[in-house]
């Protein structure tokens, strides 16, 4: 792999640029701008990144209940008693419950599966957190599932085989609708269109 800041002299530069490259949404010239963005502000935004990124490193965990990343477990949203806990959306990953969230149409509690079923890539459901959501459904309370998976084939076979898994218990099993492009992931949808797609949510079968 060449170089992202080639011609630099300074190693320890190249090595962060090739660090934020491999973050997501950042590409190479992406890296390169904050990179430079940050040099150009090292005596004021650089040490409140670093601390935040090291209080952040040490105060993170994943919630015991839904599966969300916060500074406390049970998380902010599980904690929260003007949360509706009869409304569970289910999600594949942490940035679509965070997405979902941002919406502010949901008042409801999340559950998240931590990836979606794909033969190809060896994802099974033992893999991913079914067991605790079947748990947390069969101790009861709960009266409708959402079942928010991304518009994609996995996302879908997800959704369906949770579907079968929630036959027996005395839940009402909806999934999100119109809005959601075919191939679209939550993360990279605008509010209005996790909000169309939340209220026009129908039931799945």
């Amino acid at each position: 792999m060449a170089p992202i800041c080639e011609g630099m002299a300074s190693q320890e530069i190249e090595t962060l640029a090739s660090a934020l490259a491999r973050l997501p949404g950042l590409g190479p010239r992406s890296a390169r701008r904050a990179v430079l963005w940050l040099v150009k502000r090292r005596e004021s935004a650089l040490p409140a990144l670093l601390e935040a990124l090291a209080t952040v490193g040490e105060a993170l965990v994943e919630c015991d209940t839904c599966g969300n990343v916060d500074t406390t477990s049970p998380c902010g949203i599980c904690a929260d008693p003007r949360r509706d806990g009869k409304g569970l959306c289910v999600v594949e990953d942490v940035a679509d419950l965070w997405a979902l969230d941002r919406a502010k149409l949901f008042t409801g509690k999340y559950h998240v599966l931590g990836g979606k079923l794909s033969a190809l890539d060896g994802i099974r459901p033992e893999d991913l957190n079914i067991a605790s959501l079947l748990s947390r459904v069969e101790e009861g309370g709960v009266d409708e599932v959402v079942l928010a998976m991304n518009a994609t084939l996995e996302g879908q076979t997800t959704a369906h085989y949770l579907a079968e898994r929630l036959e027996g218990f005395p839940v009402r099993i909806t999934q999100l609708a119109h809005g959601l492009p075919v191939g679209g992931e939550l993360d990279y949808l605008d509010e209005g269109t996790l909000a169309q797609a939340l209220r026009a949510r129908r039931p799945l079968g």
